[in-house]
């Protein structure tokens, strides 16, 4: 993958987990929070109301009411305030807890009504259920009357529901001011039922007994209480701060990961290729840097690493030139300044034959430049090439007319085998000077009586031009370096009968920059053979209304 996308993601995927994680943690901690707070409050206030309303209940008073405040506002942590719909001051917490009021809360009082919801048989007619009613109506004073005194007095007492939803109350050891309820019963008068009356023609029924009972009673029960919850100005609940501060730390050790992470993967190599190609500078051409996966740090160091060994192998080439060149001029040279000093001193005389020597030593320096120019203008690919379309048949044969005195003079056959013309485009100048190269080199290798053979291969879309010889062939071990500079198979052939050691380097490079190739395959004792592969024309034909060949076309 490549780097760029990578850090790209990264960093991408660090922004949105870093703002996904926050949003989603402030959404959830705010509506935690405030369903938390709905929901404390809601019960709070449930349970506040629930107990004031069970104390009214159970002792329908008010009296005593201070304790039981306390404790709520203790255990719920609220401000509690509860007066009557007359605001008649019951209790207040902030008072009760010794500190100066503060300003109620906006929010609605809690209403509180301690009077008993009835309970009736269901099922009955209309005037049953009224004379339930009325019982109960004067059940509840007679309850109400000893529930008070009871109260006032400090006794214990033990709450229970009677008939028809209204309290009972009883106590342990009762007071002598206190005495015994007279029957529910006794208290049971006439307007109560007249009062009634009016529910029968009512559509919700069970709503107006409940009403007539509720104001009937009401002299009796503890007034209704509107209880304050809070204070003006209270702060409201805060988002908790850990959570918060946790996610923020996580998400920041992971960006600092993240970009550790980024630094290492890209740092490390950088300063791998820094130090590499300082290294480089200062000459040490082994240098190289190791390269893991496929994005553009490791295309970088590969391509860092294939230039260290296009320099080194530069390197080493130069060298080994230098070296081999010096070595094919020295003995020349020191040849040539040795008879010269000779000539000079008089030691020698200057006979035709020693000065026609002399010249055929220079010429053969001269070859070696000349050679070592042509392979350097090729190697660097300023090597002039004129292609065109040409009947390799025909080169060959001019190729074969040019060498048959030399093949004649050592005693060697040169036959020719190109039954059919074959075209291609190559530059036939450059295309002979090899072919004459690989001829001198079979002939050279033959001995008398021996045979080089030219033969012409049409193969697919490729031609193919081979020599091939009887000569002393070449050993396995010595054909990958043949096409060296200054080598020679048979260390015992010298510059006169092996020629300037450059032929088949300057061959190599002239068939490569033509997109050819050439092979050599070699037995010990049975022969060579050179094939040249070439492109093959596209037609197949020569071009209409020119010569394709090199020369005039001799009889096959």
């Amino acid at each position: 993958m490549s780097f760029r996308i990578r850090a790209l993601g990264l960093l991408m995927l660090i922004a949105m987990t870093a703002t996904v994680a926050t949003a989603w943690l402030t959404l959830r901690q705010a509506n935690r929070q405030v369903r938390e707070t709905v929901t404390a409050g809601q019960q709070e206030t449930s349970r506040i109301a629930g107990e004031l309303r069970a104390y009214g209940l159970a002792h329908a008073t008010w009296d005593g009411l201070a304790p039981t405040v306390t404790a709520l506002a203790k255990d719920t942590g609220q401000r509690i305030r509860v007066v009557t719909e007359a605001d008649v001051l019951l209790a207040d917490s902030d008072i009760l807890a010794g500190r100066p009021p503060r300003t109620v809360s906006v929010r609605p009082p809690v209403l509180v009504d301690a009077r008993p919801t009835l309970r009736l048989a269901a099922g009955q007619v209309r005037r049953a259920s009224m004379k339930q009613t009325a019982s109960a109506i004067a059940a509840y004073r007679s309850y109400a009357a000893d529930a008070v005194c009871l109260t006032r007095a400090g006794a214990e007492t033990v709450t229970g529901t009677g008939a028809f939803g209204v309290p009972t109350v009883r106590a342990e050891h009762r007071p002598a001011r206190c005495p015994e309820p007279t029957e529910a019963y006794d208290s049971l008068t006439p307007r109560d039922l007249d009062a009634l009356r009016p529910c029968e023609a009512e559509k919700r029924f069970s709503d107006c007994l409940q009403r007539v009972f509720n104001d009937r009673v009401a002299s009796v029960a503890p007034p209704r209480l509107e209880v304050g919850l809070g204070f003006r100005d209270e702060s409201p609940p805060a988002l908790a701060v850990a959570p918060t501060a946790a996610v923020a730390a996580g998400v920041a050790l992971a960006v600092i990961l993240g970009g550790l992470l980024l630094s290492r993967a890209v740092l490390r190599p950088v300063r791998a290729l820094t130090l590499a190609a300082k290294g480089l500078g200062e000459g040490d051409l082994g240098r190289r840097v190791p390269v893991s996966g496929r994005d553009e740090i490791a295309q970088l160091g590969g391509a860092f690493n294939r230039m260290a060994d296009s320099l080194q192998a530069s390197e080493e080439h130069q060298r080994r030139l230098t070296s081999d060149i010096a070595h094919e001029l020295r003995t020349p040279l020191a040849n040539l300044r040795g008879y010269l000093e000779a000539l000079r001193d008089g030691v020698l005389e200057p006979t035709p034959e020693l000065l026609e020597s002399l010249h055929e030593e220079a010429l053969l320096q001269q070859r070696i430049v000349d050679d070592l120019r042509d392979l350097a203008l090729a190697e660097a690919g300023a090597l002039a090439y004129h292609p065109r379309d040409v009947d390799l048949r025909e080169l060959l044969e001019t190729s074969h007319r040019a060498h048959l005195p030399q093949a004649g003079a050592a005693g060697l056959v040169l036959t020719l085998e190109a039954p059919r013309p074959v075209y291609a485009r190559v530059d036939p100048d450059r295309l002979r000077q090899v072919v004459g190269n690989l001829i001198s080199n079979a002939l050279r290798a033959t001995a008398t009586g021996g045979s080089v053979t030219l033969a012409l291969l049409g193969d697919g879309d490729r031609a193919v031009l081979e020599v091939r010889d009887t000569g002393t062939g070449i050993a396995a071990e010595d054909l990958p370096r043949l096409f060296d500079r200054f080598w020679r198979a048979d260390v015992s052939r010298g510059r006169a009968t092996g020629g300037s050691g450059l032929g088949l380097s300057i061959a190599r490079q002239i068939v490569a920059d033509q997109g050819g190739t050439i092979e050599v395959r070699s037995a010990v004792g049975e022969g060579t053979t050179f094939a040249v592969a070439l492109p093959r024309a596209r037609d197949g034909q020569p071009p209409a209304g020119g010569d394709a060949g090199t020369g005039p076309s001799a009889s096959r």
